[in-house]
């Protein structure tokens, strides 16, 4: 059989032939790797296309020459919104996703519902917050903004403290140079692995911990008890505080199998849902590896839907 497309409309049953939950990287990459080889996709997105990209001053890891996550994220939402074969429902969140023998069927907040031989589940993740770390002791109820959230600024000049490690700390880094900021980070054991790239940064000072508790002095806009790994005990004040804790996974909720980390392996879910982009696991978030995967989630929804028309 000639390696063509099985059909640019959907089959009878079916609304689309492919149904794509998420709009970042890894859900544009499916859908235009779906209209590339002749599918009809649907492409739900709670937010705007690429959303978490405009937060990213400077990007170093992607092909293009692109120096700016924004910058990306326009080329990548007017490249997806002249696709013809994608129709975007933009705005929509997904309250259920169910598989059964020969269908997905995506409910919206609306009310509608959608189906397809197959979808392609790119939703991402989420920041975490202090309450969902176990070493920061903190209120119930305290919401803090993450680093890549701040402008310059925001950080001109003062102290900060960063709580968590996680790798936005380099993005802030490399997008705010001639920044004069101070940044106290302070980060569990785990997270050690991922501050390479910032210790040689003048403007960090690394805190490595066991346990942090939270607090507000007068004085100052933060203070923080520290414990040491070596179990010594020290204060830390700064004028203001950001997290960069890293992330949750934000899967739909339905037929989606979760390890025990909270993401949704490729592995082990019904043949009918594909997982791609920063949902797979904390390992793979980066804009490369979600393009990449995205478009070969499509790529494998197309083949398996050839090989069923083969068949029948």
């Amino acid at each position: 059989m000639a390696d063509t497309p099985p059909r640019t409309g959907a089959p009878a049953t079916h609304d689309t032939n492919l149904v794509i939950i998420g709009g970042g990287p890894a859900g544009c990459a499916a859908a235009r790797m779906a209209a590339s080889v002749g599918m009809r996709s649907v492409l739900i997105e709670p937010d705007t296309l690429c959303r978490n990209l405009y937060r990213i001053p400077a990007v170093n890891n992607v092909l293009g020459g692109y120096t700016s996550g924004s910058e990306l994220a326009d080329s990548i939402a007017t490249e997806l919104k002249g696709t013809e074969l994608c129709r975007l429902e933009l705005g929509r969140h997904v309250t259920a996703l169910h598989a059964d023998g020969d269908r997905v069927t995506v409910t919206l907040d609306t009310g509608t519902r959608l189906t397809a031989p197959y979808a392609v589940v790119a939703t991402g993740v989420g920041p975490l917050q202090p309450c969902d770390a176990g070493w920061i002791t903190a209120p119930g109820d305290l919401t803090m903004p993450q680093l890549w959230q701040a402008e310059a600024d925001d950080v001109q000049g003062r102290s900060v403290l960063v709580l968590g490690g996680d790798r936005p700390i380099g993005t802030f880094l490399r997008g705010h140079p001639a920044t004069a900021t101070r940044l106290h980070v302070a980060y569990p054991e785990a997270d050690a692995y991922k501050i390479e790239e910032t210790r040689d940064d003048p403007r960090v000072t690394l805190l490595p911990v066991e346990h942090l508790t939270l607090t507000h002095g007068e004085g100052t806009a933060v203070l923080a008890e520290a414990v040491g790994r070596d179990g010594k005990r020290h204060t830390v004040a700064a004028d203001i505080a950001y997290l960069s804790l890293g992330n949750v996974p934000t899967a739909p909720p339905g037929d989606l199998v979760r390890g025990p980390d909270g993401y949704c392996p490729p592995t082990g879910q019904h043949r009918r849902v594909i997982v791609a982009g920063d949902l797979r696991s904390a390992r793979f978030q980066r804009i490369m590896p979600a393009l990449g995967s995205g478009s070969e989630a499509a790529l494998h929804a197309y083949y398996a839907a050839k090989d069923l028309l083969a068949r029948g």
